[in-house]
């Protein structure tokens, strides 16, 4: 429980730091006081454990967030391609796909990261499965062939 709470500690400075802009003492103070408030807040409801700090993610966590913006990138440039050629070059599918995630970490990531890929939604997750809406069939062969699938499901080791 510890390191989770200080974790979260610096997961909140880091946040603050960034978001703040400000660096005089006033201001630095009043930062602190608000992380331990949230910290304080946090313990009370008993919300600090290995699911709100996924510690175990951390690992490879850059690794895939480097890996899905280059996707997310490059799915960008596809669905303004196939807005420009009009509604005659799409193709809408829904499709149930089996995923391999065993935490509900791992298949909460895998569906969040398919929302975040443009042109494909994930509509529900079912025990071991994701309904996914796509704009493009190519989407859906693409979710099929595997690679988001194994990438997440190596952030759960």
């Amino acid at each position: 429980m510890k390191l989770h709470t200080v974790c979260l500690f610096l997961n909140l400075a880091a946040f603050w730091l960034l978001n703040s802009g400000h660096n005089t003492l006033l201001i630095l103070l009043l930062g602190l006081a608000s992380i331990l408030l949230v910290l304080v807040i946090s313990h009370k409801m008993d919300v600090v454990d290995h699911e709100s700090q996924p510690l175990y993610l951390t690992r490879n966590i850059f690794s895939y967030y480097l890996w899905l913006t280059k996707e997310i990138i490059k799915a960008n440039i596809v669905v303004v391609k196939h807005i420009w050629l009009g509604n005659q070059s799409i193709s809408p599918t829904l499709r149930t796909i089996k995923i391999s995630q065993k935490t509900d970490m791992g298949k909460v990531i895998y569906a969040n990261s398919i929302t975040l890929t443009p042109g494909t939604v994930a509509i529900d997750i079912i025990d071991d499965e994701v309904v996914v809406h796509a704009l493009l069939k190519q989407d859906i062969e693409s979710l099929l062939a595997g690679e988001m699938d194994r990438r997440v499901s190596q952030l759960e080791r």
